[in-house]
């Protein structure tokens, strides 16, 4: 079984339908050796925050020297993302191969086992496999007849904050709701509670003395925030610690309480977590989705929040943190939540919002959210065809702030596409920047930016130039390779050699050229000398964009993004008018690769590496 057939089998085969109980785990988990009860964990129940309390808990046991497994669901982008060891998720390799045990298990069983069973078996054994010294644990739903629940007594039982949440399967009320939440309390305990009211607090306190559990409240007034802005929060710990937190919203600072809390306790018990540990490991925390920054010019936020308790607690954040702000909003929600309720929670503060729909069966169709919209709120409102699309309206509107949010099945693709998006309207505007420019003066500034390059060090010092032949309304470089032959440099030119690779050649004559990708003049291979890339000295490199840090769009073949790593010895300058600068930083990815400079026709922009 490789990786892709694991998540065909995990997401596809298994078709059971939600079926509470922990008769399949327990059968399921017996017949691949019980690996749970070689385990110690920190079990975390909770409407909300439970996810980013995981987090947190795990990146400072990680710091405290413990050998830490996450388990958490659902996943952002990777299915692998909900088995992770000290912050790194599980390789797809031994995925396929704990999941092809799992499924040799399962297949045995007359009562197949849903998804979520068989993803908690995968977690237990490559846990067990890994050898944690502690699982931090995430309940899936609810709690007593989760199937997280099917591990004995843990260190430590964490009930978070408590709302109204999947009533069809846990109750109405939020009592019913906070019993099915204390399930996880076993006999002798130790629990630590988030502070949700009267009611809730009531029912965890009763079933904490009926199963003899030591019960332990956090306190919200033992957090005093200092600071708090998009890069995060600083607050101090009983007026002693002073922390720190990249995670976004006020809530958070509630969930630092708990997750200290549970620190406070975890020592008493015997855990070797020193200060330095908790320090670094809040600071440290990733937490995707959540209030989370994919841009900072223009401001650009993602949050998972998909009721109306997490649209609270994302409109409280907002609010605090852009007082007075009106926001653009990007909705997508799924049609079983309260969305009329939420859509009342941001309608004094939308400035516009564009519908999408998530991709999922239980999505509201983009369209219906436009209607409700209109009916609730009566704010401006737009149905984007896709989450593609909808990223692109919201970047088209240059809104200073857009908060996309309602659905966690929409956040992935968000993160997905985002980059994408951004670096394909950033390349289009490059485009059109060249372009507006006419004949006469792309012909006048072609000279200014060519005698900008002669008079660079680079081009100075450089006996060997890879150059280009223009395109389009690229910037022509036919008189700087003049006058580098002229000064004895070796000049050369690309080759494509395939979809996503070139090479470098020298041409001495025209006739030595041939009719190549993109109608572009390329070096005949028969009658042109090659160079390795190590022989470059200066590499002239076209873009249709680029960013004062040194990150550049190109065409979008990536030619350029393939050969440089190659270029050990070259400095690249990347080519480019005036009006192609970027004024927003440009989001770098993993394969882009830093200029040394850029040359315009007005000036040179040199680039730290």
């Amino acid at each position: 079984m490789n990786y892709e057939q694991a998540i065909e089998y995990i997401e596809t085969k298994t078709w059971s339908t939600t079926r509470l109980g922990l008769e399949r785990t327990q059968e399921l988990l017996r017949k691949v050796g019980d690996p749970q009860k070689k385990l110690k964990f920190i079990h975390v129940a909770g409407s909300n925050g439970k996810g980013s309390t995981c987090a947190m808990l795990a990146s400072i046991l990680c710091n405290a020297g413990y050998r830490t497994g996450l388990y958490t669901s659902p996943h952002i982008q990777s299915f692998c993302e909900r088995f992770q060891i000290n912050g790194k998720y599980i390789e797809k390799e031994q995925l396929a191969e704990i999941t092809e045990q799992v499924r040799d298990a399962a297949e045995q069983m007359e009562d197949h086992p849903s998804q979520f069973e068989i993803s908690t078996a995968i977690g237990m054994l490559y846990f067990k496999k890994e050898q944690c010294d502690v699982v931090v644990l995430e309940v899936g739903m609810g709690g007593l007849l989760d199937s997280t629940n099917a591990i004995d007594s843990p260190e430590i039982a964490v009930i978070m904050n408590i709302g109204l949440e999947h009533t069809e399967y846990l109750g109405d009320t939020i009592e019913e709701i906070a019993e099915t939440k204390a399930g996880i309390i076993k006999d002798g305990t130790t629990v630590v509670c988030y502070p949700s009211g009267k009611k809730a607090e009531c029912v965890i306190a009763r079933v904490c003395e009926k199963k003899n559990a030591a019960l332990h409240m956090a306190d919200f007034e033992d957090v005093e925030k200092i600071s708090g802005d998009i890069g995060g929060t600083t607050f101090r710990w009983k007026r002693k610690e002073c922390l720190h937190t990249p995670l976004l919203g006020e809530h958070q600072l509630k969930n630092c309480a708990v997750v200290l809390k549970v620190i406070e306790v975890l020592r008493n018990q015997g855990w070797t977590v020193d200060d330095d540990a908790v320090r670094k490991g809040l600071a440290k925390t990733v937490w995707p989705a959540r209030m989370e920054v994919l841009s900072k010019t223009p401001l650009f936020l993602l949050d998972g929040g998909h009721n109306p308790q997490c649209t609270q607690a994302l409109m409280t954040s907002l609010h605090q943190l852009f007082p007075g702000e009106k926001i653009l909003f990007m909705l997508g929600v799924l049609g079983d939540k309260d969305y009329t309720q939420m859509l009342e929670m941001i309608g004094s503060t939308a400035q516009r919002i564009i519908c999408v729909t998530p991709d999922s069966p239980r999505a509201l169709p983009a369209e219906q959210l436009e209607n409700a919209v209109s009916e609730t709120i009566g704010c401006p409102a737009e149905t984007a065809e896709s989450i593609a699309d909808g990223i692109g309206r919201a970047l088209n509107y240059a809104s200073e702030i857009t908060v996309a949010f309602g659905s966690l099945y929409m956040a992935g693709e968000i993160r997905d596409r985002f980059p994408i998006v951004r670096k394909k309207l950033e390349r289009e505007r490059g485009i059109r920047g060249r372009e507006s420019l006419g004949p006469e003066e792309r012909c006048r500034r072609n000279k200014e930016l060519v005698g900008n390059i002669l008079n660079t060090e680079e081009y100075q010092k450089a006996k060997t130039i890879f150059s280009y032949r223009a395109v389009r309304a690229e910037v022509d470089l036919s008189e700087l390779d003049r006058r580098a032959i002229k000064d004895g440099k070796i000049v050369l030119y690309p080759l494509c050699t395939s979809k996503t690779a070139m090479e470098a050649r020298r041409p001495k004559t025209e006739a030595d050229y041939r009719k190549g990708a993109f109608g572009i003049p390329e070096p005949d291979p028969e009658k042109s000398e090659y160079y390795a890339p190590d022989q470059i000295d200066l590499v002239l490199c076209p873009c249709t964009s680029f960013d004062e840090q040194g990150t550049r769009i190109g065409m979008g073949g990536g030619y350029y993004d393939r050969y440089l790593p190659g270029c050990v010895n070259a400095k690249v300058l990347a080519v480019a008018y005036e009006e192609q600068k970027s004024e927003v930083p440009l989001e770098k990815e993993e394969y882009d690769y830093i200029l040394d400079a850029a040359v315009t026709d007005k000036r040179i922009y040199r680039f730290k590496k």
